[in-house]
């Protein structure tokens, strides 16, 4: 592309004088993919809808079986309740703690959304710091937190497990017990971002994301807020773990992807959520992560950036099959496969029959283009100049 651009470049360079046209490059129109929803007044219906009790009752009772029991609930909120409190007593009052200076502590992550899984005891907290997170001022910060977590938990009756452990990593820190986890996810006001010193500070493309988890944040409080949307959420998490076409799709895509389907249509109405969940497979099935579709606009960025962008071409495509595959296995019935009822994870890759219907998985569209080897580089330009000379000649 990069070649094909300095050609055309040179090109009318020469040709403004000779009557050549200049280069004009051709505007991006990103589409929409068919979308029943948006359109259906226009296409309206032969038959009456098929009934989806079956599907809504396996869709509530797997949501039933993701939710976290009322021991880890409270397990994990016993954590976070008194590690935010260390954290915010270190905000109005740090004492003689000078490592670092704090300036907000926010809470994050699904857990905070309410829509985190069971068997995934885990809560993020993000800590701003006023001065510049330095490896050694997170160190220190870890070690406050732990000795103020065990001067606070000195009047109550500790088990064994309950024992508070924790480590520094390279975006924050990590405590928990035996019963919990919460990350500790450290970064630094916005104006500091530029300061950065790879050398001594945390990485800064790491600060970035927990600024934006922030944003993401604030978003769902204020727009997501709807339990069918924290429903689905859990339930194409759980399809992302199960099925590997899935993997690429990151949990502010699905959040995103959850909050469209249920939330924009006409009537600006919460869809059920059997209609909401078969209308994700056919958007993803339609292309809405494809290249060239207007996907869905990041509500938290200042550009218009399509959060699909963020994956590879190759991504896309497998993102895109896998939904087909698994549309049609829903159209004939195979609810119970896809919602993890029925263990079968190759569904998307092998042959399958539903109802007397043969489901066959489908290749993929894209292939990765080849590796050039040192040298074929330097040849294309050297054969393009050729190219050219003899058209100028």
């Amino acid at each position: 592309m990069a070649r094909g651009g300095v050609r055309s470049g040179r090109g009318m360079n020469r040709g403004m004088g000779g009557g050549r046209l200049p280069f004009k490059p051709k505007m991006f129109l990103p589409r929409h993919p068919f979308d029943l929803t948006l359109c259906e007044s226009s296409f309206p219906r032969c038959k009456p809808a098929p009934d989806d009790t079956q599907l809504t009752q396996a869709l509530l009772k797997r949501n039933s079986d993701l939710s976290p029991t009322a021991a880890e609930q409270t397990a994990i909120l016993n954590l976070v309740t008194k590690i935010q409190t260390v954290l915010d007593n270190l905000v109005v009052a740090p004492g003689n703690f000078d490592a670092c200076q704090l300036e907000e502590v926010r809470q994050v992550g699904s857990f905070k959304k309410g829509t985190m899984l069971a068997g995934h005891n885990v809560a993020d907290i993000v800590v701003i710091l006023k001065t510049l997170p330095t490896r050694e001022a997170v160190e220190a910060l870890g070690n406050k937190v732990r000795e103020e977590l065990k001067n606070l938990m000195k009047s109550e009756v500790v088990s064994k497990g309950e024992q508070i452990s924790h480590i520094t990593n390279e975006r924050g820190i990590e405590i928990s017990n035996s019963f919990a986890r919460v990350r500790v996810m450290v970064t630094t006001l916005h104006h500091n971002i530029r300061k950065l010193d790879p050398e001594i500070h945390l990485d800064q493309k790491i600060m970035l994301s927990h600024l934006a988890a922030i944003r993401h944040s604030r978003w769902f409080e204020e727009n997501a807020h709807h339990s069918s949307i924290k429903v689905l959420i859990k339930l194409l998490r759980d399809l992302r773990n199960r099925f590997d076409g899935f993997q690429a799709l990151t949990p502010w895509m699905l959040d995103l992807l959850a909050h469209f389907a249920i939330m924009h249509n006409p009537c600006r109405q919460a869809l059920p959520l059997n209609t909401a969940f078969k209308r994700v497979l056919q958007l993803l099935s339609a292309g809405l992560f494809l290249p060239g579709s207007a996907g869905i606009t990041d509500p938290c960025e200042g550009v218009s950036l399509r959060i699909h962008t963020a994956m590879t071409l190759e991504q896309q495509d497998i993102v895109c099959l896998t939904a087909q595959t698994l549309l049609r296995v829903l159209s004939h019935g195979g609810y119970k496969v896809i919602l993890g009822f029925e263990e079968r994870a190759t569904v998307p890759k092998d042959l399958s029959v539903w109802d007397g219907v043969v489901v066959a998985p489908l290749d993929k569209a894209y292939e990765n283009p080849p590796e050039k080897k040192e040298g074929e580089d330097e040849d294309e330009e050297m054969e393009a100049e050729g190219e050219e000379t003899m058209e100028t000649s």
